[in-house]
């Protein structure tokens, strides 16, 4: 595999998880509403709470997610991003009943439990789904003069997969399926990413490695 090639085939894998990342992010937060509910209503308090905790979990992971980028990046750390959100996102099925039965028994104001639920159930996974973005953006970027292109890719596709994650949530899947099903597809997309990148990272190092015994 020349080296063009690697490097599409590795833009390609993320842009293509950046977004699959916006879908589920949308998606998770349409369901955050659904699972706080039962014990919280669906008021307008509730659905602030819950904007309110994905946008702060967003803007730390955009911040952390820079930082670390500034950094030699790795498509090991980037496909880590995936695997880690996924595994913070068990919760959501398999403790989420628990965690607001504690919560609820603990505050009676509606507005301050369904702001604690959210928070102990979403902030560290869409934390980390939040550093996707700019770290895809670091991989991608070769030059100077092609990061405000990469960048505007990025945030498009980012964006459009939130829009379409938002759209089929809302209009189809729950409708269809259970929210504990709609969860673990999300889950599965998010392994996905992650073991597409690095399965791509692998193929990369096996190609140049063999390309260094050649020339030898």
């Amino acid at each position: 595999m020349t080296e063009p090639r690697k490097n599409l085939l590795m833009q390609n894998v993320i842009v293509v998880s950046a977004f699959l990342n916006g879908f589920v992010i949308m998606t998770i937060e349409l369901l955050g509403g659904r699972v706080l509910s039962p014990y919280f209503g669906t008021s307008v308090y509730v659905w602030g709470s819950i904007i309110t905790i994905f946008m702060l979990s967003l803007s730390l992971g955009y911040l952390w997610g820079g930082r670390l980028s500034s950094r030699t990046p790795d498509p090991r750390v980037y496909a880590s991003f995936f695997g880690l959100s996924a595994l913070l996102s068990l919760p959501v099925i398999f403790f989420s009943e628990w965690t607001m039965t504690q919560v609820f028994l603990a505050i009676e104001d509606p507005r301050y439990g369904s702001l604690i639920a959210a928070t102990a159930l979403y902030f560290l996974p869409i934390c980390l789904m939040g550093m996707v973005s700019p770290y895809s953006i670091r991989l991608l970027v070769s030059s100077e003069e092609h990061s405000g292109r990469m960048a505007g890719l990025l945030y498009f596709v980012s964006t459009l997969g939130s829009a379409l994650g938002t759209l089929l949530t809302s209009f189809y899947f729950v409708l269809w399926f259970e929210i504990d099903t709609i969860m673990w597809g999300a889950i599965g997309a998010l392994l996905l990413c992650g073991a597409s990148v690095m399965l791509v990272h692998r193929l990369s190092i096996g190609a140049t490695t063999g390309e260094l015994h050649d020339e030898n």
